[in-house]
C-alpha cells in the first residue's frame, strides 16, 4: 500500500504542493477531488455529517478518521475522542492538526479494553467493510467496542441509481455480486494505488445485517442523493 490518500492529506497539511486526488471505481470514470475538502470545517460539512456530530456523545471512536476533521470538531467541544485510520500519513496530519488520541490501526485489529458511547463511521462508513461477505466480521468487532447504551453512527449510499433499467423498469445489476460492491482506485501525483474493495450499502441491507447481529438499526436522516445516516444500537 502506497498510502497515496494519506500522502495527499499530509501534503496539504504541511504545504507540500498538494494536488487533487483522482479516484475511479469499477462502475465510474475518473473523478477529481480537492484534498482541501477533507479539511472542511463544521459549516462546510454535508447535513448527514453535521447530524452525526450533533448526536455524538460520551467517549467517541472515529473509525477511518482521514484528516481528522470530525474528531477535531468533537475534541474542541470537549468530548473524549479516539481516532483511528490505516494511513500513517493521515494520522501524522491529524497529530499536526492537534488531535490528541489518534492511532494507526485497522478497526478489526484495534486492540483496546475501552468501550465507547459513540462509534463514528462517516464518508461512506460502510466502505471499509469491503464486501458483503465480510460485514459480519466488522459488525461483531464494532459491537464488542460499544457500551451497553452506546450508538454506532454510520452513513452510506444506495448505488442503484447508477445502473440502467430495462424496458420493464428492472435495474440491470450484476448477477454475480451485490451491486454496491465496487473496486476503488486512487491516483495521486502520477502514482496509482493498488485497487481495493469498497462497499456501498442500501439501508435495507444494512438493517438486515444489523438485525442478524443483535443490533437495532434506525434510519436517522436521508441526504439529497440516495445517501443516508443510520444509528445502530444494542
Amino acid at each position: 500500500m502506497k498510502d497515496l490518500f494519506g500522502k495527499a492529506i499530509l501534503d496539504y497539511q504541511t504545504g507540500n504542493n498538494p494536488e487533487d486526488i483522482i479516484t475511479e471505481t469499477s462502475i465510474s470514470e475518473a473523478d477529481e477531488m480537492s484534498v482541501a475538502y477533507l479539511f472542511r470545517n463544521f459549516k462546510e460539512m454535508p447535513k448527514l455529517e453535521k447530524k452525526a456530530l450533533a448526536l455524538s456523545n460520551g467517549k467517541v471512536l472515529d473509525v477511518g478518521c482521514g484528516a481528522g476533521s470530525h474528531s477535531l470538531y468533537l475534541q474542541k467541544k470537549g468530548l473524549n475522542v479516539t481516532a483511528i485510520d490505516i494511513s500513517k500519513n493521515a494520522i501524522k496530519a491529524c497529530e499536526l492538526r492537534g488531535l490528541i488520541n489518534c492511532y494507526v490501526s485497522d478497526i478489526l485489529e484495534f486492540n483496546t479494553s475501552e468501550k465507547f458511547d459513540t462509534i463514528l463511521l462517516l464518508m461512506n462508513g460502510t466502505g471499509i467493510f469491503g464486501q458483503l461477505k465480510t460485514i459480519s466480521s466488522y459488525l461483531k468487532k464494532l459491537k464488542l467496542l460499544l457500551n451497553e447504551d452506546g450508538q454506532i453512527l454510520i452513513d452510506s449510499s444506495d448505488l442503484i441509481y447508477m445502473y440502467d433499467q430495462d424496458d420493464a423498469g428492472a435495474y440491470e445489476v450484476p448477477a454475480d455480486k451485490y451491486y454496491g460492491e465496487l473496486t476503488f482506485t486512487i491516483h495521486y501525483k502520477g502514482e496509482s494505488e493498488e485497487p481495493f474493495d469498497w462497499l456501498y450499502l442500501d439501508y435495507n441491507t444494512l438493517q438486515n445485517a444489523a438485525h442478524a447481529h443483535g443490533l437495532l438499526c434506525e434510519l436517522i436522516e436521508e441526504g439529497e442523493h440516495y445517501d443516508y445516516l443510520a444509528k445502530l444500537t444494542l
